[in-house]
């Protein structure tokens, strides 16, 4: 087992949730996508707006591709300033 699995399987047991249902490369893969195309801060926030859309009855596998894919389109006139130290 690793960190990240410990982690995931006592955060669910805390959270009354099955590990089994969580798609963490799904997860870390549009944190990734999200904070290098967007902005970093915005991966955190992507990850839970996934979380309320799976929540909500969301495949968590097609939420997440779905956010990615929008994250890969993103302009980058629209994404932080890579000159502001503050928006990373």
């Amino acid at each position: 087992m690793t960190v990240m699995d410990d982690w995931v399987t006592a955060a669910c047991a805390e959270l009354d949730l099955s590990p089994a249902q969580v798609p963490v490369p799904a997860v870390l893969d549009l944190a990734r996508d999200v904070a290098h195309q967007v902005l970093r801060p915005g991966a955190p926030v992507s990850a839970y707006l996934l979380g309320l859309a799976v929540g909500r009855g969301a495949d968590p596998a097609d939420a997440a591709a779905r956010l990615s894919a929008l994250a890969a389109t993103w302009p980058v006139e629209l994404g932080a300033d890579p000159a502001d130290p503050s928006a990373v």
